[in-house]
């Protein structure tokens, strides 16, 4: 079993510069901070269903209902968590529509420049939306699905861009390890954004959206003035340069000929001034690249159940449990951890048995185990911390596989070689597609637990975490059959 490149020799990192550095934080801290901001939503959720219900104090202050109704939006707390589900499916739907549009966008434009824009504009729509608002106590259901439209389209352009990016300066070898440890970005967005959020909660949810918007908004002009997108930008070789000079150290992870043999060429997305610019590949073609279609419905049924924990895991246990928010918030940490080290320990598996879907099957089974006994944890926050780590692993670490290293694999296969632009517009199909998933499945994770229990929106997990491994299951067999075809070949060589 060949080791990749990036491990073997003692030449580990050793061809990286401080700009793959400075280029990997910057790309890192970018998209943590958009999804902190996103995190702040799902953290303050019940501070803001009281908000916009009333209290006992205001029932017995005796109100006209003209003055009420002007100030509240809702009489009772379950159609205020109702409205909450409809805004997250509301963000998702856009977001994905803005994925589709973004990754076309971003291998046509400077993705600096794309980036930027995305990460000012989504801040000062988050400190409008939360803070803005409260502090002119104007309520309003319109305004509020308008503004988080907006966010989600203006939040699609990170994902596409940092990963667009990230290719043009890492090349195939230990692309699961590497790409596994940086997903990780999400996850430490979300620990980021729960941070912030219960550190200011008690002065009001209006200070944690002011928080997380100045940071996010500071990030992206630190990102303008910054990130380089390629080394060609600095006269640097792209890696598809540095990789002709070194054997390949193992076969295509995604590769659609029939000849596994064949060597795996990468060329730079991103153009600079001395490089020729290349033909950007179209939607259409990028939807028919081999695996392209099997993994993005894979990732619509995975990332419903991620982003399910993402937005609902505090409310869940506030709501179940009856733990405080702040305490809520700081425990649903433990989530992203658990996808943190799941992430970047299965990405390196993957790169030592040189096949990802392999990877995923088993983490996706055990998942349902997971979930399992997640469903079933006891009131005690210690033993809930552990299972909610261990579901993590198991759920988040092949989340970020697939949006990441997969769809880096995806976008740099030989049926496009050196002819076409196509990282950023396949990046955004895949996760376009989960966010469509998604964005259905915060409105019937709202309507299940308010007609049927938690216990059931549990069950629809393990449903869509069974459907993952079924979309993707060609790809299973085909690569194990691969695996155990080379092992027999490589006993009999010896």
């Amino acid at each position: 079993m060949a080791w990749p490149n990036i491990f073997r020799r003692g030449t580990a990192f050793s061809r990286f510069s401080h700009h793959h550095v400075v280029v990997f934080l910057l790309t890192f801290f970018s998209y943590s901070l958009l999804h902190a901001s996103r995190k702040t939503f799902s953290n303050v959720k019940v501070s803001i269903s009281k908000q916009w219900t009333p209290t006992a104090f205001n029932k017995s202050a005796g109100l006209p209902v003209e003055i009420w109704s002007r100030n509240r939006l809702f009489p009772s707390a379950e159609e205020a968590t109702l409205f909450l589900g409809t805004l997250d499916t509301i963000f998702l739907f856009s977001y994905a529509v803005g994925l589709f549009i973004s990754g076309i966008v971003g291998d046509r434009l400077n993705l600096r420049w794309v980036l930027s824009f995305g990460m000012c504009s989504s801040a000062l729509v988050v400190f409008i939306f939360g803070t803005v608002t409260e502090w002119l106590h104007f309520y309003n259901k319109v305004l509020y699905c308008c503004l988080w439209i907006v966010n989600g389209l203006l939040q699609s352009t990170g994902w596409p861009c940092v990963v667009a990016v990230m290719g043009n300066w890492f090349g195939k070898a230990g692309r699961g390890v590497v790409f596994g440890l940086w997903s990780a970005c999400a996850s430490v967005g979300n620990i980021l954004g729960a941070c912030l959020a219960s550190s200011v909660l008690q002065y009001g949810y209006e200070y944690a959206f002011l928080v997380t918007a100045a940071v996010q908004f500071a990030g992206g002009i630190v990102i303008f003035f910054g990130l380089l997108v390629s080394p060609e930008e600095i006269g640097l070789p792209g890696i598809e340069a540095e990789e002709n000079f070194e054997e390949d150290s193992h076969r295509p992870l995604i590769n659609g000929a029939e000849n596994e043999d064949e060597y795996e060429p990468n060329y730079s997305i991103q153009e600079g001034s001395t490089v020729t610019q290349v033909k950007a590949i179209s939607f259409y073609q990028a939807c028919c690249l081999p695996g392209v279609i099997p993994y993005s419905l894979a990732y619509a049924c995975l990332k419903l159940v991620n982003y399910s924990f993402f937005f609902w895991l505090p409310f869940y246990l506030s709501n179940n449990f009856g733990w405080k928010e702040a305490e809520a918030d700081k425990l649903s940490i433990w989530y992203d951890v658990g996808g943190i080290i799941g992430g970047t320990l299965q990405g390196f598996i993957s790169d030592i048995l040189q096949k990802r879907a392999p990877v995923l099957a088993l983490s996706l089974l055990l998942a349902v185990g997971s979930l399992v006994g997640y469903s079933r944890s006891p009131n005690d926050k210690s033993i809930n911390a552990l299972l909610m780590a261990v579901t993590g692993f198991f759920i988040g670490g092949p989340s970020n596989m697939i949006s990441s290293a997969i769809s880096a694999d995806l976008g740099r296969q030989e049926l496009i070689q050196g002819s076409s632009e196509a990282l950023a517009t396949v990046t955004g199909i895949v996760d376009g597609t989960g966010s469509i998933g998604a964005a259905v499945g915060q409105y019937l994770v709202s309507l299940i637990q308010d007609n049927l229990g938690w216990m059931w929106v549990f069950y629809f997990f393990i449903l869509m975490t069974s459907c993952t491994i079924l979309f993707i299951s060609p790809l299973i067999v085909r690569e194990i059959c691969y695996l155990m075809q080379r092992r027999q070949a490589h006993v009999l060589s010896e």
